[in-house]
């Protein structure tokens, strides 16, 4: 059995679900308009457990944060799944995985979870919502209700039929025109049956809390009402910034957008608006790519941040 890392932030435990270690990019391959200076150049921080030294290659992990509090059993993005048709995607293509005996190891049964909180409906955050069974796909957490935005359903579901809530969504969001649109298929296969069995909850993302300490704040530009997720309990704090940050070198560099961003000025601004807050409030910041533990702090000293992992 794996030894699972748990940390604690008041009277919740949190809990890092592996699902898979991506080393198939570099820093030129993920980071849009990067230079070669900017991992040669990066402090240690940004690089040491997150750059295989060897190969240049930068190290991303994608994996669920399983959250328990005194009341509920919650989960933080889904990962990749197994099974899932992504041909655009090899390193996603066809996964299997022992997504479900990790998270047994940690304790949990399927049947046991009681939300799935989701930051985007990207094919690596909500791969998990969904299982084969029978030849069709169904909730794997049944008992559960899966929480993620409307207006991010409206524009996936638009693009999934080709219909004009797309564009609707587009002049709801205020963005302009993306850079790319998500992968096809995600919503077919992953959000879909959800909506169909009755478990999704829609809601705008606007700070307001959910449930007692859980609130999603608006953090748009990586995808079209992207959210990062705030716990409080006991006066302490827990920000999952999902795709905000794929890596440490956005820290040293916030200027950088991931090549996947659909809105790429939106997501700078987004990155900032965390960076600041996490730095100021104190949080501990658990990420949805980086390597090692994935959790850590983001400090700021003279106008520079800096990570620390945890």
């Amino acid at each position: 059995m794996n030894v699972l890392k748990t940390y604690r932030v008041g009277e919740l435990t949190l809990t890092k679900i592996p699902e898979l270690i991506l080393t198939g990019f570099t820093p030129r391959t993920l980071l849009a308009h990067v230079g070669d200076d900017v991992s040669t150049n990066a402090p240690d921080w940004a690089v040491s457990e997150s750059v295989d030294r060897a190969t240049g290659s930068v190290l991303l992990s994608v994996h669920t944060w399983l959250v328990k509090s005194p009341h509920h059993t919650i989960l933080i993005d889904t990962g990749i799944g197994n099974d899932k048709n992504r041909p655009t995607l090899p390193i996603m293509d066809h996964l299997q995985e022992p997504y479900l005996e990790r998270l047994a190891e940690a304790g949990v049964e399927p049947a046991a979870v009681d939300y799935v909180l989701i930051t985007h409906l990207h094919a690596d955050h909500v791969g998990w919502n969904t299982r084969r069974s029978g030849g069709r796909w169904i909730p794997a957490f049944p008992n559960a209700r899966y929480v993620f935005s409307a207006l991010e359903q409206k524009y996936c579901a638009g693009l999934a039929v080709a219909d004009g809530r797309v564009e609707a969504a587009r002049v709801e969001a205020n963005m302009g025109s993306p850079a790319r649109t998500p992968v096809p298929g995600v919503y077919a296969d992953s959000v879909e049956p959800v909506i169909e069995a009755g478990l999704a909850q829609l809601i705008k993302i606007d700070g307001g809390e959910l449930i007692e300490g859980v609130s999603f704040h608006p953090t748009p530009g990586h995808s079209i009402d992207h959210a990062a997720i705030l716990l409080q309990s006991k006066g302490e704090r827990a920000v999952f910034g999902g795709d905000v940050l794929h890596h440490p070198l956005e820290i040293y560099r916030p200027d950088l957008v991931s090549v996947f961003c659909e809105f790429p000025e939106f997501a700078r601004r987004s990155r900032q608006w965390l960076l600041s807050y996490v730095a100021e409030t104190g949080a501990l910041y658990f990420s949805s790519h980086f390597p090692a533990t994935s959790v850590g702090r983001i400090m700021q000293h003279n106008g520079q941040y800096k990570w620390q992992f945890s």
